[in-house]
């Protein structure tokens, strides 16, 4: 449960749903019980989910406390980006401008096509034979 000065937003990407709870403090984070460089063991998911952060000058200043289903890592990583986001924009409205213009605030709604019937995968067709 959210404790009192707790900010709780929801992040989506793909198949991943993130739930995330911020609280001023000294930059720990926990993503489903771990630390975030033991669930994100690539560097690049690392620096996708501080991005922003570090665009806002606010790397360490926050507690994060992350709760994720689904997807895979990346969907995942993704997902708690766009959460932390919305959660700085909670926090504090004149950082919307900024987080928005470098993409932070946009739902990314790539997901996997559908299979189709009568073919192998959602595009790739059977090969054809003349004769």
């Amino acid at each position: 449960m959210p404790v009192e000065g707790t900010i709780h937003t929801i992040g989506r990407r793909k198949e991943a749903v993130c739930r995330v709870y911020i609280k001023a403090g000294s930059g720990k984070w926990l993503v489903n019980g771990r630390t975030l460089g033991d669930y994100f063991p690539r560097p690049a998911h690392v620096s996708t989910i501080q991005q922003p952060f570090a665009a806002t000058d606010m790397l360490g200043q926050y507690d994060v406390t992350a709760n994720i289903d689904g997807g895979g890592l990346s969907g995942q990583a993704g997902a708690l980006r766009l959460a932390i986001a919305r959660a700085l924009v909670k926090q504090d409205e004149s950082l919307k401008p900024k987080l928005r213009s470098l993409g932070f605030l946009t739902r990314d709604a790539r997901v996997v096509e559908r299979k189709k019937p009568g073919r192998p995968k959602a595009r790739k067709r059977f090969q054809f034979s003349k004769r």
